[in-house]
């Protein structure tokens, strides 16, 4: 591993891994990084090295400066990117259009080389943006989806207590009310105790 920058005191840093075979690059990217909230900020020098990487610990965005020395790249940023990775490809200057059309539908920005550090800047504060709204999307779903999960356990127990036991609908709901808030417990705790004593 070339470069480990310090790591950012801002839980709110993203995590940057840069794939390079050369170490100019690497120093480029680290100098723009590090005074600018992005941490820690790794560096490999291998499409490899980055995989077996990515397999121990989550990075938030990848800036892959192609071609690498055992592997374009290319590949390696679509995967990433459906992974969740924030991606951003650099490619020489005739290569741009072609690349380009290739990896925007996986959300993947490409820059064409030479570049300015405030195009670099600009792309990257984009891909932080719109990971972290894509973050904000996946924890609503999760959560939304944990809820309809808990009303179905829920309303499967009422109709198990109203089976086994003759209670009304009103009386079942009150029932697992009751015992839940008795056990200090959340309602799908109860159904699911309900179901497998009647369901099984």
């Amino acid at each position: 591993m070339a470069y480990a920058a310090p790591h950012s005191p801002e839980k709110t840093a993203c995590s940057v891994l840069i794939v390079s075979s050369g170490q100019k690059a690497v120093s480029f990217f680290a100098e723009l990084l590090q005074p600018n909230g992005f941490g820690p900020v790794l560096s490999v020098s291998t499409v490899g090295e980055a995989k077996r990487l990515l397999v121990d610990r989550e990075i938030d965005i990848l800036l892959i400066n192609t071609p690498l020395s055992d592997d374009f790249g290319m590949d390696f940023a679509v995967d990433a990117a459906s992974k969740g990775c924030g991606v951003l490809l650099f490619v020489k200057a005739e290569q741009l259009d072609a690349v380009s059309l290739k990896v925007e539908n996986y959300g993947i920005l490409t820059l064409a080389r030479p570049v300015s550090r405030p195009l670099v800047y600009q792309a990257l504060k984009l891909l932080v943006a719109t990971r972290r709204r894509l973050r904000a999307l996946e924890e609503k779903t999760s959560s939304l989806q944990s809820k309809m999960e808990e009303i179905r356990l829920v309303n499967r127990a009422k109709l198990l207590l109203m089976e086994h036991l003759k209670m009304s609908e009103p009386e079942a709901h009150r029932t697992i009310e009751k015992r839940a808030m008795d056990a200090c417990v959340k309602r799908r705790a109860i159904a699911e105790s309900i179901i497998k004593t009647y369901d099984s």
